[in-house]
């Protein structure tokens, strides 16, 4: 248990044969359910996970198990999809036995070894303290620059960033696309987490289906860590298809809060704006294909376009303000040189202004010194 509360933390895992058995024998002593769902691994990754569990079982000393909840015979609990559903679908496979559970603040480590285990207390802990109903790490508060994050993920990653922020309501938390979480209980059972996307894009869905039950997101500044691992994710399909799904999202959440829920005026905004930039582009093809004056016609779609565009604007900032409680950054407080992570646990933090550490080791050149569902495919094991 941590401060009192029960902490599960669940691990997808897709082809981490390399990295799994780490991962989750790393994950500190605190936590009473580990969750790890191998999503039909096509290499060892399920044998890997069964050796964890026998790790850990060993492992589990009398004072380990003082500090966790009695209700759990077993901490590791491994669970095999027998169809791959995707790092969505195996995420919504441990939200729903955590559910199941009771477990009051469930995070999300990624298979991979990228999440340091050491600051997961930073993120468990504004949910303990009822400020934040869900809580992500953010790999770029505090910085200036996008540390190693490799180039064409950092544009997809500021691309997504910005259609997240419209789609979900949440304009001040950033990096959607960091998948080191935690949410709480309440989250679980107000959330449509029986409706999660479950492929990647899934964190983006999921901030939308957030906001619609109206809870509350915080983020705190997380450390960027890339080894060995290979990204599944091929920016060039997955922008284009996770943006499709957030036009639908934001289509759903606008006319849940602002027409079903209660009115507000910023839904005619958006329509008239989407409205506005409609008739401009018709206006100008048609100027083109009938060969009339293009410098009247030109005139004409450009004061409509621009129309749109100020309507969308204040569309926004109404957006905004409608929202502005829902969503807060904590950054640390002290004096850490820009493009420099220190390790979150041991700073003190204060939250910004704002409107809008050592990881699982892989080996020694992995250290980082510091201070400090759908369950009719799911087969569920608990050995």
């Amino acid at each position: 248990m941590y401060r009192g509360h029960t902490v599960g933390v669940v691990i997808p895992a897709y082809n981490e044969e390399p990295f799994v058995r780490e991962t989750v024998v790393t994950v500190p002593a605190f936590v009473d359910r580990i969750y790890v769902i191998d999503d039909a691994s096509t290499d060892d990754t399920w044998t890997e996970i069964q050796r964890a569990v026998e790790i850990d079982r060993r492992a589990d000393s009398e004072a380990s198990r003082a500090r966790r909840s009695d209700e759990f015979d077993q901490r590791v609990v491994p669970i095999q999809h027998q169809q791959n559903r995707g790092v969505g679908g195996a995420i919504k496979t441990g939200y729903l036995r955590a559910r199941e559970d009771n477990i009051a603040a469930t995070a999300v480590m990624g298979g991979d070894g990228q999440m340091d285990p050491d600051v997961l207390g930073t993120l468990l802990d504004p949910i303990i303290d009822g400020e934040a109903d869900y809580v992500k790490g953010n790999r770029f508060a505090g910085r200036r620059d996008h540390g190693d994050m490799p180039g064409l993920r950092f544009v997809g990653n500021g691309i997504l960033g910005a259609l997240t922020k419209i789609a979900s309501g949440y304009w001040s938390t950033g990096d959607p696309q960091s998948g080191y979480t935690a949410i709480s209980r309440r989250a679980l059972h107000e959330a449509d987490i029986d409706e999660m996307y479950e492929f990647y894009g899934y964190c983006n869905d999921l901030l939308v289906k957030l906001n619609v039950a109206r809870l509350r997101v915080v983020d705190i500044p997380n450390p960027i860590i890339y080894g060995d691992e290979e990204s599944h994710i091929r920016y060039r399909t997955y922008v284009p298809r996770v943006s499709w799904m957030l036009l639908r999202n934001f289509l759903w959440r606008l006319r849940t809060n602002y027409v079903v829920y209660d009115f507000n005026p910023l839904v005619v905004a958006y329509a008239l704006g989407a409205g506005a930039v409609g008739v401009a582009g018709v206006g100008l093809l048609a100027t083109l294909a009938s060969g009339a004056s293009l410098l009247v016609g030109g005139l004409l779609s450009t004061a409509v376009f621009v129309l749109g565009v100020l309507s969308f604007v204040a569309a926004m900032a109404m957006d905004m303000r409608a929202n502005e409680h829902l969503d807060e950054v904590i950054l640390p407080d002290r004096g850490t040189p820009t493009g420099e992570q220190t390790r979150p646990s041991s700073a003190t933090y204060t939250r910004a202004p704002v409107a809008n550490g050592q990881s699982p080791r892989r080996g020694a050149e992995r250290a980082v010194e510091s201070d400090g569902g759908r369950a009719t495919d799911t087969t569920f094991s608990d050995q």
